[in-house]
């Protein structure tokens, strides 16, 4: 006969739940370590939680830079000194020989038509670098309005500053890799935005000898590699971008949030204003229905369009920091992923510390002028 006696669970073996990975292991969503603020040589550049609210982004008006240059020679940005070394012949190039410090206001328009044109260029041994969080801000709000990041660190009193840190947490990364398969993270940067970024800048303050390099792929290739049937279909599909699960996975790991979830409804193709060319504007991360589609369908286009995008190496640039490299980038032509390859198995990530400032632009420009 069974007992009537209530039945007690020892406390020891309760289910406690476990502490959620990391949405993204190449950001620190909560403080770094004491030690890591001596290894650094830019602590001023370490991630700060300030708390600070940020209302939604307004509309506004937008101008394009590179729409301003009537000579494409680019004669006041690449001067006798400058060399330009392309990554591969469809996106990518290095260009020495040029302090993006000192460029003119003619030089800049055209250093938004080269990054347009070659979709990533990186700039090596930049004073830039040197020369400050204000400098750095000045220099890019004349590409585009900023973007006040929603719940990463920044740099103290500069929330415009999107900081990636790496130095060690082991833990962390053994916990993330029990459960991925990869530390890849293919995304275009904030593309929730109802105007999201157009040109984008990454600056190398600290990083491994070997690894830690950011690869991109170009998605006017993309699209143009795709059958013309598809192509058709795609140019008139609507997209709801939502940084929802950015901002829900920050708040279960204790992290700071500054703004409330956005939703934004995009064209899932976009066209260059610059080059014309039409673009895969593609976010996984963000992405949570294409509208007309059911569920399972939502998933069978994003997993198609993005495994299309992640396999493309014949239209990707591999991106190798240097000291003092800075990286401008076109958000509206490429999609990127980091590449955390620089693990010891001791201690964990060898120091890496990047910053991002971006610069937003136009709202993206639909095939079709019905677009709503």
């Amino acid at each position: 006969m069974p007992s009537s006696a209530p039945l007690i669970r020892s406390k020891a073996n309760a289910h406690k739940p476990e502490a959620p990975i990391s949405y993204d292991i190449n950001i620190p969503y909560v403080d770094v370590d004491k030690q890591s603020k001596v290894s650094t040589p830019y602590p001023q550049y370490l991630p700060t939680w300030d708390p600070m609210w940020f209302n939604p982004l307004p509309p506004f008006d937008y101008h394009d830079p590179a729409l301003r240059v009537k000579d494409r020679s680019k004669r006041n940005l690449l001067g006798p000194d400058a060399k330009v070394n392309h990554i591969q012949p469809s996106i990518g190039s290095v260009v020495e020989g040029v302090q993006l410090s000192t460029l003119s206001d003619a030089a800049k328009d055209e250093l938004a038509l080269l990054i347009s044109e070659r979709k990533v260029v990186a700039f090596p041994d930049q004073d830039l670098i040197d020369a400050g969080p204000e400098e750095q801000e000045r220099f890019m709000r004349y590409f585009g309005k900023p973007n006040y990041q929603p719940v990463s660190g920044t740099v103290r009193n500069h929330p415009a500053f999107h900081v990636i840190h790496r130095d060690g947490n082991r833990d962390e990364i053994e916990r993330f890799l029990s459960q991925r398969t990869t530390t890849t993270l293919w995304h275009q940067d904030v593309s929730y935005e109802i105007q999201p970024p157009g040109y984008v800048m990454l600056g190398l303050l600290q990083g491994p000898e070997v690894g830690g390099d950011t690869v991109f792929a170009a998605t006017d290739m993309a699209y143009k590699r795709l059958s013309p049937t598809l192509q058709a279909f795609l140019d008139t599909l609507k997209v709801v971008h939502s940084s929802a699960k950015m901002i829900n996975h920050t708040r279960l790991t204790g992290g700071l949030v500054r703004k409330d979830p956005v939703d934004t409804v995009h064209p899932l193709i976009r066209v260059h204003p610059v080059t014309g060319e039409k673009c895969l504007f593609l976010n996984a991360e963000f992405i949570t229905r294409i509208q007309g589609m059911k569920e399972p369908e939502t998933k069978w286009m994003t997993d198609f369009l993005m495994n299309h995008i992640i396999t493309g190496h014949d239209f990707q640039a591999r991106v190798r920091w240097q000291p003092r490299t800075i990286v401008m980038f076109d958000n509206r032509s490429t999609t990127h992923s980091a590449i955390v390859d620089y693990l010891d198995e001791e201690y964990g990530a060898k120091a890496r510390h990047i910053f991002r400032l971006i610069a937003l632009g136009e709202k993206p420009i639909p095939v079709y002028d019905e677009f709503e």
